[in-house]
């Protein structure tokens, strides 16, 4: 009520109100104060299909990178000091080659990036033909280098190039003149190599330790500002034999590693473009890692004593062109590098053949690399077989002959056994065909054709024979040629072993096509000899043309010439085990259809 005694009107804003009014104008006011007088927030550049974009090489207000994602706070902490760190300078004039050389291998550095240019292994050879010299002739003909140098130049990433977080500082540690204090450009192992270079900012230490063997260790020190950084080592720019031919170098080449003692795979159909990894980001649990092709790796191992499952990775494909009928076709490059939690980084890095005693006595083995396929379980006894008559038989082709004479020796009885089904059902094959006959005017899916499958298997219990006793020694001999197939191609010991004369290498075609013709006549006048067990004139002819049709597949398709003679010694041995067979049991006459009381057959 008002002086004048009248209601006046109700206040329309409450207490309530007025605090949120208060307070939304408030807000409004802080938001156009820091929109148009706050401080400006930094600005990160944009991702783009590059291992990492983070920031300039060069320091910032803070001296330190900048780094985006989930992973900036721990990457922050890990590289920006308390307070700026005095880094010197520190690299070489000039660049200049360093080579490292012992009995297995002789590798080749660039002090530009303390990476590796060439890495050859003395005893093994590639695949050229004719034979030429490599490198600056001082090595043996055609030894084989499992770098890649134009696809190198051309991916602009060399073996045993870093992997950093930050695209531009991983480009500067992998492009400056490492200082190395070393007299002369050429040392024999054991040896040490220690390079060291800094911009004044990034500083890189990388040693390395040469012994007799196949396996050289690491280490890796990277700061930044003068705290350490997080970095990987890498094998860029392509891996293995380039001089193959079939298949093409980059289908025998992967990436793997090796996770709670299961090795995972990845060719490079299965690889993602370095833009699909976060920077900075790796998978960690790993055993070893590495990058392979068919019968050569580089595995990443952890340093003696690790534990299981301490290493990280990453993997991926770059591109580079090369000239298919005259035309620049991109073609995949994989790459592969390995880290770890531990600084500085430490690595054993096993860079030859996949030798599978030496895989095997690796810490952790690495003989689970040789792939014999999903008949590992007849293949791994084949090649440890031959090992072993190997070890007595200095020549792999007359070892795998012994191996085919033993194999055969032991299939003898099943073959005697077989021969006597033979002879029964070729003895029974006039009853059979009449009881054929007696049917064939009726359909399939007829339920009378039920009664002629009652009378043949009647006439088979009648002579005691089992319909598949003849085929047993022929499909034991087909998994033993698919296993030794896989034995051939995928063992080291196998390559570019020779037998005599024009086989100079047993997992290699024949390239004359000799062993698939001897081999398909053997085949053909071993079946020749056997007793027929049927009369039907169109499975005759194709029992003949069988051991054709074999000898032509080994001459379009590129099979070990190994097994061309494990399979032509299985049928010479096969031409002597039947011409023994026929002797002691000759093939009887066919027996009569008997005859009712009638004198009408039955």
């Amino acid at each position: 009520m008002n002086e004048n005694g009248q209601f006046g009107q109700k206040d329309k804003f409450t207490p309530e109100m007025r605090i949120l009014v208060a307070s939304l104008l408030s807000v409004v006011v802080i938001l156009l104060w820091a929109k148009f007088f706050g401080p400006k927030p930094p600005v990160e550049p944009p991702q783009t299909n590059r291992p990492a974009q983070t920031a300039p090489a060069a320091p910032g207000p803070t001296g330190a990178p900048a780094v985006s994602g989930a992973q900036a706070p721990a990457a922050r902490a890990s590289i920006t000091p308390a307070t700026p760190v005095s880094v010197p300078v520190i690299g070489a004039s000039q660049e200049r080659t360093i080579t490292i050389e012992n009995n297995l291998y002789r590798v080749e550095f660039s002090n530009r990036g303390a990476v590796v240019r060439s890495w050859r292994l003395k005893k093994y050879t590639d695949d050229t033909k004719p034979p030429q010299k490599c490198g600056d002739g001082t090595l043996p003909p055609c030894v084989l280098d499992l770098v890649h140098p134009l696809v190198s130049q051309q991916t602009g990433g060399w073996p045993f190039g870093l992997t950093l977080a930050d695209e531009l500082q991983q480009n500067a540690a992998n492009a400056g003149l490492y200082q190395l204090d070393l007299n002369g450009d050429s040392v024999q192992a054991p040896a040490d190599l220690e390079f060291r270079w800094s911009d004044g900012h990034l500083e890189v230490t990388k040693r390395f330790k040469f012994d007799h063997s196949y396996v050289v260790r690491v280490e890796t020190t990277v700061n930044f500002n003068g705290s350490p950084m997080k970095a990987g080592l890498a094998w860029l720019g392509g891996f293995g034999d380039l001089t193959v031919t079939n298949p093409v170098p980059v289908e025998t080449v992967s990436t793997y590693f090796s996770e709670g003692g299961k090795i995972a795979s990845y060719p490079h159909k299965k690889l993602d473009g370095i833009d699909k990894w976060i920077p900075g980001v790796w998978q960690s649990g790993k055993d070893f890692a590495g990058i392979e092709d068919r019968y050569f790796t580089a595995a990443f191992l952890p340093p003696n004593g690790a534990a299981p499952g301490t290493l990280e990775t990453r993997y991926w494909k770059a591109w580079h062109n090369i000239q298919v009928e005259g035309k620049d076709t991109p073609e995949p490059v994989p790459q592969v590098a390995a880290a770890s939690t531990a600084y500085p980084l430490a690595l054993r890095v096993y860079v030859g053949p996949k030798d599978y005693d030496d895989l095997k006595k690796m810490n952790p083995p690495l003989h689970g690399l040789i792939n014999f396929g999903w008949l590992e379980f007849i293949a791994e006894p084949l090649f440890h077989a031959l090992k072993w008559l190997h070890s007595y038989i200095p020549n792999w082709g007359w070892a795998i002959v012994v191996l085919t004479v033993l194999i055969n020796m032991l299939l003898f009885p099943l073959r005697i056994s077989s021969y006597k089904t033979t002879l029964k059902m070729q003895r029974v094959a006039p009853e059979i065909k009449a009881i054929n006959e007696k049917y064939k005017k009726y359909a399939m899916r007829d339920p009378r054709k039920a009664e002629m499958q009652k009378e043949v298997m009647a006439v088979y219990s009648r002579e005691g024979i089992n319909p598949v006793g003849g085929c047993i020694p022929q499909l034991l001999q087909m998994p033993i040629w698919f296993g030794l197939y896989r034995a051939l191609q995928g063992t080291i010991e196998l390559r570019h072993a020779p037998w005599f004369g024009w086989v100079r290498d047993l997992s290699a075609k024949d390239p004359y096509y000799i062993l698939p013709v001897l081999m398909g006549l053997s085949m053909y006048l071993a079946s020749k000899m056997t007793p027929m067990t049927t009369t039907d004139p169109q499975q005759e002819a194709m029992m003949k043309v069988m051991p054709l049709a074999m000898a032509g597949l080994f001459v379009v398709i590129p099979y070990p010439s190994g097994l061309a003679v494990y399979i032509l010694t299985s049928g010479v041995i096969g031409v002597v085990q039947q011409w023994y067979l026929n002797r002691r049991h000759p093939v009887a006459a066919p027996a009569k259809p008997a005859r009712g009381k009638s004198g009408k057959k039955s």
